[in-house]
């Protein structure tokens, strides 16, 4: 399959998931990206901030904000937030004493404790709250 075709099927994958959980550049497309497609990390995650450099979840906020999910103030917030953050990313993530393996073991390292706090946590509070 051509290359266009694989990536275009990464963001249709990255936007559903993104629509649903509120998640795609880092959890999806730069995954798929870097596992099926063979590009680099750091390669990955640029082309995977490009890409949400304009307002992909417009229509997705549209449908939130319609069933009221959505604080506007709080979004905002976390979009200055998220503003900064990248920048600070960026420039750590492109130092080059961070080679493209490390990138690969934090990220890694990364969902891996989002995904136990998610799986876990819960349970972990209520069983420490029974003793």
């Amino acid at each position: 399959m051509e290359m266009a075709w694989q990536i275009l099927l990464v963001g249709l994958a990255a936007g559903v998931a993104g629509g649903m959980f509120g998640l795609g550049g880092g959890a999806i497309m730069v995954p798929a990206m870097v596992l099926l497609l063979g590009m680099s990390q750091k390669m990955s995650t640029g082309t995977s901030i490009i890409a949400q450099i304009f307002p992909i979840g417009i229509l997705a906020a549209v449908v939130y904000y319609r069933a009221g999910n959505v604080n506007i103030r709080q979004g905002v917030l976390l979009a200055v937030g998220l503003v900064i953050g990248n920048l600070f990313g960026a420039l750590f993530a492109n130092q080059s004493f961070i080679s493209d393996e490390m990138m690969k073991k934090l990220y890694g390292l990364f969902l891996l404790t989002l995904g136990a706090r998610y799986l876990f946590w819960d349970a972990a509070v209520r069983l420490i709250g029974r003793q």
